[in-house]
C-alpha cells in the first residue's frame, strides 16, 4: 500500500466519524505524511505540513497493517511502533477510523 492509497482509505473512513473536529498528522517519516482538518466539510486532506493537534507516527508497513485489522493501533504504541504527540485522548479518539 502507498501514500496515495493510504490517502483514499483516511478520507473514506474521516467522513464516517463526523463527530472527530480535529487537525490530525499521520506521519510516515521518508514515506511522506497525510494531513487532515475535519473542522472542514469536507474534511482538508493535504500532503503539507500543518500545525495539528496530534501526530501519529509509524511506518507505511504498521500503518497498513491498523487499516487491514492486522496490528491494533494500542499495542503498537506499547511496543514504540506508534508515537503520539499532542493530545492522546484524540489519539485515541482516532481508533474508530484506524481500526478495520
Amino acid at each position: 500500500m502507498d501514500l496515495e492509497h493510504i490517502t483514499g482509505e483516511i478520507e473514506k473512513r474521516i467522513q464516517l466519524v463526523p463527530h472527530i473536529k480535529a487537525k490530525v498528522t499521520f506521519d510516515f517519516g521518508e514515506d511522506g505524511r497525510i494531513y487532515v482538518d475535519s473542522n472542514e466539510t469536507p474534511a482538508l486532506i493535504s500532503h503539507e505540513e500543518e500545525d495539528s493537534d496530534v501526530t501519529l507516527k509509524c511506518s507505511l508497513d504498521t500503518f497498513q497493517g491498523f487499516l487491514e485489522g492486522k496490528k491494533d493501533p494500542n499495542i503498537a504504541f506499547m511496543m514504540g511502533q506508534l508515537k503520539i504527540s499532542g493530545s492522546i485522548g484524540l489519539a485515541l479518539k482516532l481508533n474508530s477510523i484506524l481500526e478495520d
